[in-house]
């Protein structure tokens, strides 16, 4: 099916269910199993783990361990202390991207917060780097980050991140004026295209091209509350307004915008599972819901299809060159171009009918000639079908709906 896999590596800390530290005694006394750190000082795993209390005294059960951010049910795994571990990881990180499984990359847990300084954190990465492209140069080695990524982008280390700061905050705040958890919200960065155009376009040079263009593009994920929610402005958790909520007076229409921008934006765009299909949810638990098998919303999975099709069509929006050409409060319009494909991409998160005037000559559209409409979303939906917009002296000029997205191509002669 040319389906690729990617496994999730927590390489910062285990569970404290582990074998490794059992410290909910669930391998103790059975059979097949030495015992867990937490169980006894003479464990094999004892050195995986950093105890502030050492004495023999303190086993068995010994409860002071690191976690990870001070959490005891996530015990921090101590690299520094063992060759063992360390070995061990790599091997995995070896393991899994060669025959027979054959997966095609890993995405790190946490990646800046391994080990306990930042000289032992990226000596450890270009270990593992070195690892894992041996045994598979095309295995892909995205981090979980927030904040700047560039000392890891090196090219001896990670090969791209998961896209909050360049991707999926710009685009919420800009959107929705929501922060990504729902546990905020700022009315003055709704629309506010101009903030949207200097923290992109910031966090965006902290990128080299090559990180930029496979960089994880989400709206939402496991860790923060559903997109489709944050449309509706609640500020708040499941565990204070209930999962009701997270389903009360959502836009779809900007929804869609979102889709569009994900879509077409430089990077890899990722669909957390649901997304498609209408799933709500406050962060997490609640937007770990399941698949709403058999009542999926039909409008906007395929509005996803549509959009999935014409970003695989047009090789522009996966390597093409990126130009910002009209911003304006909740107004956005930019292009992407790569050789003879051209594309347009411009968004009207207004409440009313928009008039907006595009240079699309800035995207190497010739000063006189017709684009194609690709597709057009707005409140009540979207259409696909053909129309044709005039460039005159390198502007196109279009009206745009309420919440609208439209994605113009070159016309074909």
């Amino acid at each position: 099916r040319g389906m690729r896999i990617i496994l999730d590596g927590v390489f910062n800390h285990c569970g404290s269910f582990n074998k490794w530290m059992d410290r909910e005694r669930i391998y103790e006394n059975q059979e097949d199993y030495e015992p867990g750190a937490f169980i006894s000082p003479d464990s094999p795993y004892r050195s995986y783990f950093r105890f502030f209390k050492e004495e023999p005294g303190n086993w068995p059960y010994n409860t002071n361990y690191d976690g990870w951010w001070g959490h005891d049910t996530l015990p921090k795994l101590n690299y520094e202390d063992s060759m063992k571990l360390e070995n061990y990881i790599l091997y995995i990180g070896r393991k899994w991207v060669s025959p027979p499984y054959n997966v095609d990359g890993w995405r790190l847990d946490v990646a800046a917060d391994l080990g306990r300084s930042n000289e032992y954190n990226h000596q450890f990465w270009k270990k593992f780097r070195e690892a894992v492209k041996d045994a598979n140069p095309e295995a892909i080695i995205l981090a979980e980050h927030y904040g700047d990524p560039s000392d890891w982008l090196q090219g001896d280390e990670w090969d791209t991140v998961m896209n909050y700061d360049a991707f999926m905050e710009p685009v919420t705040w800009f959107l929705t004026g929501m922060e990504k958890h729902s546990d905020e919200a700022r009315e003055e960065l709704r629309g506010n295209a101009d903030n949207f155009v200097g923290s992109i376009s910031h966090h965006m040079s902290n990128m080299l091209t090559p990180s930029l263009q496979v960089a994880m593009n989400e709206l939402s994920n496991h860790d923060h509350s559903r997109f489709l929610t944050r449309t509706n402005h609640m500020v708040g958790r499941v565990e204070h307004l209930g999962p009701k909520a997270a389903e009360e007076y959502v836009n779809e229409a900007i929804m869609r915008e979102a889709v569009a921008i994900q879509m077409t934006w430089v990077g890899a765009p990722t669909i957390y599972y649901g997304d498609e299909a209408g799933v709500c949810g406050f962060t997490d638990p609640d937007n770990r819901r399941t698949y709403p098998w058999g009542n999926e919303n039909q409008e906007l999975l395929n509005f996803h299809k549509e959009m999935i099709r014409i970003h695989k069509e047009h090789p522009a929006l996966r390597t093409g060159s990126l130009n910002i050409l009209n911003w304006d409060e909740n107004v956005l319009a930019y292009g992407r171009f790569l050789g003879e494909d051209r594309i347009v991409a411009i968004i009207n998160n207004r409440s009313e009918l928009t008039e907006v005037t595009v240079p699309v000559w800035q995207v190497e559209v010739p000063m006189k000639c017709r684009m194609k409409r690709l597709i057009y979303s707005y409140s009540d939906g979207y259409t696909i079908e053909d129309e044709e917009y005039l460039v005159d002296d390198g502007e196109v000029v279009v009206n745009m709906g309420a919440h609208s997205a439209l994605i113009l191509g070159m016309k074909e002669a």
